[in-house]
């Protein structure tokens, strides 16, 4: 590679960095923030319509900035069918059981069941794709079904009570994980922001179907700003601007690295929870989350090849 003259290169080299940097915070500050807001949401907005709403618009969005970015919208036919399948468990799955499960539980609990997606993700690889499952990952699995057993086993004493809200984010959990794994399993021609905005939209189609037959009336009008601002906040900054961060940190850093973002949003989302939401957060989530953040390190720093 040619030696650039000037001051160019002093200028790529120290900025890309520093411009990785600020994603990576931004990106584990805003999607765990998106937790709270999830919350805010679907206690005053009907969830098929909430994810509707998400969704469609994050899909436009995202697929706009694709063609600001100077790529082609246009996918190839033969690989539409894969993608409907996947978006079926990455989309549909994943946001309307998280939506659900939001309602019926903590945020601050919901988010910590919802990062052991990737534990989920490595018992799937070995599962499709015929991935080795390592002892760490047998290791991490362990720790993160330990959380889940912590943070179940309080709804399960509860007399007369079903585990309902910790059932639907184990199952959002379980439909990421599978999403993820199959994405893996075709070899993509189309770029990943263009990929992740029709991905979107096609997910999208059956939860406005269901928005429109279960809830009919949509939005009322006497949703509260607080409400609408928080839906506002999901669109804009976890959906749209997170999606287009990661795609562009994992272009800066390493994946290793990369992904201490997703270290760090459990974290975020179940602090903010308590600080917004005065959600009250106890021993039992302290320690599920300790043992879901150590699970994520060890799958993520202590990975053997093969």
């Amino acid at each position: 590679m040619k030696k650039q003259s000037g001051a160019s290169p002093k200028t790529d080299t120290a900025g890309l960095p520093r411009k990785g940097i600020f994603l990576l915070i931004t990106l584990s500050l805003f999607w765990g923030l998106a937790w709270p807001a999830m919350k805010i949401s679907v206690s005053e907005i009907p969830p098929w319509t909430f994810r509707s709403y998400c969704i469609v618009m994050s899909g436009i969005g995202i697929l706009l900035l694709a063609k600001v970015n100077g790529f082609k919208l246009k996918m190839p036919l033969h690989e539409l069918k894969p993608l409907c399948f996947v978006a079926l468990f990455s989309i549909t799955g994943w946001h309307l059981f998280s939506a659900h499960g939001l309602l019926r539980m903590d945020a601050s609990r919901a988010v910590i069941i919802a990062f052991t997606m990737p534990l989920w993700a490595n018992i799937l690889s070995a599962l499709l794709l015929k991935e080795r499952i390592t002892s760490t990952r047998i290791l991490a699995l362990g720790l993160g079904l330990s959380a889940l057993g912590i943070l179940i086993r309080p709804e399960l004493e509860a007399v007369g009570a079903a585990p309902l809200g910790a059932v639907f984010m184990f199952g959002a959990a379980v439909s990421w994980a599978t999403g993820t794994v199959l994405i893996k399993r075709t070899d993509w021609n189309t770029p990943t922001t263009v990929l992740t905005g029709w991905q979107l939209l096609l997910g999208g189609i059956p939860v406005v179907m269901g928005a429109a037959f279960f809830e009919p009336s949509g939005i009322s009008l006497n949703v509260s700003a607080r409400a609408i601002f928080a839906l506002t906040y999901i669109i804009f900054f976890p959906m749209i601007y997170c999606h287009w961060a990661y795609f562009t940190l994992v272009r800066i850093f390493p994946a290793s690295i990369a992904s201490i973002g997703t270290l760090a949003i459990p974290v975020v989302g179940v602090f903010s929870s308590t600080l917004i939401l005065n959600e009250s957060v106890g021993i039992s989530e302290i320690v599920a989350l300790f043992l879901v953040v150590t699970a994520l390190s060890i799958a993520i720093f202590f990975q053997k090849p093969g």
